[in-house]
């Protein structure tokens, strides 16, 4: 049986956005659940949340929930990289793959991540190790990465989060494309979370 989980990176420091954005709310639910709950009814396992200054809001808010590990980043203002390395380090012997998600991107459909897995286990023989999404012409996030390469994610430095890794196993990589494009859509300005709320209320167009 292919075991898959989750690593949730909840430790940017919002600086575009000017406070911790991923407690806003959208819907009247902090922006960060969206993820934490699409891989708890996707029975991920284990489920790693990876904070920072805001780590113990993270807990409260979501003290109800049982399966998620939190791993608070101390370092984390040097980069998205410390966190996936801590996330990598906790998972690493104990699945097959983790689909890796950002917690700005409230819009991803259980949909997409299904798909994601479902050809991760049909193609891991044929050597595709990477399989990620692709929102109509925008290539975005989570994206699952095969054991195989989590050595690769310990090496990584700064804020560059996997894209070398990524780029470097091109040929291992299956882009699977769907066309929604604000599935894929980060929460990063205030110009977003407004842009979000005109979703979520039901007032803008979303094909």
């Amino acid at each position: 049986m292919t075991k898959i989980g989750a690593i949730i990176l909840a430790a940017g420091m919002s600086s575009r956005m000017g406070e911790p954005k991923l407690l806003l709310l959208l819907k009247e639910k902090p922006l960060f659940r969206y993820s934490v709950e699409l891989a708890i009814r996707l029975q991920l396992d284990p489920i790693v949340l990876i904070g920072g200054e805001y780590m113990d809001v993270f807990q409260s808010l979501t003290a109800e929930i049982d399966g998620i590990e939190f791993i608070k980043n101390k370092d984390y203002m040097d980069g998205m990289s410390s966190s996936l390395k801590l996330g990598i380090e906790k998972i690493k012997n104990r699945v097959d793959a983790v689909v890796i998600f950002l917690a700005d991107q409230p819009f991803v459909p259980d949909f997409v991540v299904q798909s994601l897995i479902q050809d991760y286990k049909m193609e891991r023989q044929k050597g595709i190790h990477i399989i990620r999404p692709q929102y109509n012409v925008n290539l975005g996030h989570p994206i699952l990465i095969d054991r195989s390469l989590f050595s690769e994610f310990l090496n990584l430095e700064g804020d560059q989060g996997g894209k070398e890794i990524i780029k470097k196993y091109k040929a291992k990589t299956k882009i699977r494309v769907f066309e929604p494009s604000f599935w894929g859509m980060d929460i990063d300005t205030a110009e977003d979370y407004k842009k979000a709320n005109t979703i979520v209320n039901g007032k803008q167009r979303l094909f």
